[in-house]
């Protein structure tokens, strides 16, 4: 490790929250995969289904979609290809732009959604919350909050 340059290394207390983070969050995200994995979903395809369950007609515009989920145009094309071809999800073109193509879910999608996000939940309480205190939990909202305002910076900087 080249110590000569003028980096602003991590401190013992940074280091170590730093390491627990990246040892732990692949490990958190593959338990909660596997847990959804039960009822034939991944993660990713659970976010499209919560996205457009809160969507005003359970619809919203594709490129919208990508957005809130961070994916590219043809990401979203792969990540909802499953889920239209298990009847969960629906492409179709919007009533008020015929430029625009609208994600839709089905009622199947939406019973889906309803039969397995209380296992869901249940996952995450047990993997997450069951193990911090309330203190411990407002903390941690607090922490990605800071987290989240600090990208928002960075990427409006670079725009």
């Amino acid at each position: 490790m080249d110590t000569t340059t003028d980096v602003n290394w991590l401190n013992p207390a940074e280091a170590g929250a730093w390491r627990s983070y990246i040892e732990v969050q692949s490990d958190l995200v593959n338990a909660i995969e596997r847990d959804l994995g039960e009822h034939g979903l991944t993660l990713g395809d659970y976010q499209v289904l919560v996205y457009l369950s809160e969507a005003n007609d359970s619809a919203m515009r594709m490129c919208d979609l990508a957005d809130a989920l961070q994916l590219s145009p043809s990401g979203l094309t792969r990540r909802l290809d499953g889920l239209v071809a298990g009847g969960f999800v629906k492409r179709e073109g919007s009533a008020a732009d015929r430029r625009v193509m609208m994600g839709v879910l089905t009622g199947t999608g939406r019973e889906l959604l309803e039969q397995t996000a209380p296992h869901h939940v249940e996952s995450v309480r047990r993997r997450i919350f069951d193990h911090l205190d309330e203190g411990q939990v407002a903390v941690l909202q607090s922490i990605f909050d800071a987290v989240a305002t600090g990208l928002a910076a960075d990427a409006a900087a670079s725009a």
